[in-house]
């Protein structure tokens, strides 16, 4: 496996790019549409290897989805699985809004399992709380592989930790096919909510209804509703499009991204009212569905403290934008980015090997802006957001920076490194044996 290689970048970034469909929405609206009885539309598409994990999860469960030149077409219904083996690849929401499904299938049992990544990562609060529920599994210390029998669950008042939104995001899905009411309880501290109110708000569309208690925590979804096949259109990735507004801080810019002209659902909305906050001018062109972002430079303002409870999936992004900015940003609530793809925490520390200044203090990232950065050898721990948070590091940095896991970006947004190409900046995928033969040079 070769390098990313990143070089400074000192000109204008002048262009415009569309913004791909958000796989958050997307994984929703496979999943649904697959337990609706009948045809679901949907329109926009992803390549992200995530939404590949899906689409293998469900093939393996027998459901129809036919790729379309705009989007999907989903025939769901009844599960009735090939041959007992789910392959939910390396997308920990694949695995675990799908594990409790596997209830509902027709035959014996299922066994889901995934890359060697994803099956280092405990799952014991879901797989205890679907028990719960009354899903007959059975793991090995209580994670990859699982092993789910068939029989519908039966309800009843859940209890599970809210560390993570997927966890109770998977029994929100099930719930419905209960034969009493059931009734989930988050203990707290709950993290992640907007990705828990987005799986609530598709739902919807799906023609289930979840009731929030109003302590916020809590919700009852009454037994023995049934998904309904709908039509819809995905919202534009909010997560991909927030490296494109970290890149337009960064560089003097007449960036233009087509398919977005608001926050929208999406769990990461936040950073386009948080890059705006730092200085980072924006039009908005409802009519076209764009904004344009354009300056002749400027250096963002720090000074936030910015809660990352409910947004983990933006601190790489941040905390590069933060460690550019003047002045102190403070990242609060970083926890929920230690359970991800990788520890996004200790992994965005690497800031400091360029210059940086990055603390971990307790559950906050304190990161003191400096005016540059200079190049380094990173390590993206094969982390699509840690990946493309530093190529845009690298990007004001002195020199030639190299990434590992070059590849990794791919897994939630492959159009990134083309659209970086396209915008004119110097970052290119190099063998191994190049790689290390600038590595002897820089060294």
């Amino acid at each position: 496996m070769g390098r990313l290689y990143v070089n400074k970048y000192e000109k204008k970034v002048s262009g415009t790019l569309q913004v791909p469909s958000s796989k958050y929405h997307l994984h929703r609206a496979l999943i649904f549409g697959s337990l609706a009885k009948g045809t679901t539309k949907i329109k926009g598409k992803s390549m992200a290897l995530h939404i590949k994990d899906s689409l293998n999860s469900l093939k393996d469960l027998n459901v129809e989805v036919k790729v379309t030149k705009d989007g999907y077409i989903v025939n769901g219904g009844q599960y009735t699985p090939r041959n007992g083996t789910v392959r939910v690849g390396s997308s920990g929401t694949t695995s675990q809004f799908l594990l409790g499904l596997g209830a509902l299938s027709i035959g014996g049992p299922l066994t889901y399992d995934g890359h060697k990544a994803l099956k280092a990562r405990p799952m014991g609060p879901l797989l205890k709380a679907l028990s719960d529920m009354g899903v007959d599994l059975t793991s090995t210390n209580d994670r990859l592989p699982v092993t789910v029998n068939p029989g519908l669950p039966k309800g009843g008042h859940i209890q599970i930790q809210g560390t993570l939104s997927q966890w109770i995001s998977g029994l929100l899905i099930l719930a419905p096919f209960a034969s009493e009411d059931t009734v989930i309880e988050a203990l707290p501290p709950l993290n992640e909510k907007t990705y828990i109110n987005l799986t609530i708000d598709m739902m919807a569309q799906f023609g289930v209804n979840v009731i929030e208690h109003e302590n916020g925590r809590m919700w009852t979804v009454p037994a023995n509703q049934t998904y309904k096949p709908t039509d819809l259109t995905l919202e534009p990735d909010l997560s991909s499009a927030a490296f494109l507004f970290v890149l337009a801080s960064l560089h003097p810019c007449d960036l233009t991204l087509e398919g977005i002209s608001e926050a929208g659902s999406h769990p990461e909305g936040k950073i386009l009212e948080i890059v705006q906050q730092m200085g980072l001018p924006v039009e908005v062109d409802k009519e076209n569905d764009a904004l344009r972002m354009r300056h002749d430079g400027f250096r963002p303002k720090g000074g936030l403290e910015i809660d990352m409870k409910d947004i983990p999936d933006l601190i790489p992004a941040l905390s590069v934008l933060a460690s550019l900015s003047e002045g102190q940003t403070i990242l609060k609530n970083i926890g929920p980015g230690r359970l991800k793809e990788s520890n996004r925490v200790k992994a965005m520390l690497q800031l400091n090997k360029m210059g940086g200044d990055v603390k971990e203090v307790g559950d906050d990232l304190i990161i003191n802006g400096v005016p540059s950065l200079h190049a380094a050898s990173i390590s993206s721990f094969n982390d699509h957001r840690v990946e493309m948070a530093f190529a845009l590091a690298a990007t004001r940095a002195e020199g030639t920076s190299d990434l590992t896991f070059p590849n990794a970006y791919k897994i939630s947004y492959p159009e990134f490194l083309d659209q970086m190409n396209e915008l004119g900046l110097d970052m290119k995928i190099e063998p191994l044996k190049v790689a290390k033969q600038k590595e002897a040079i820089l060294a």
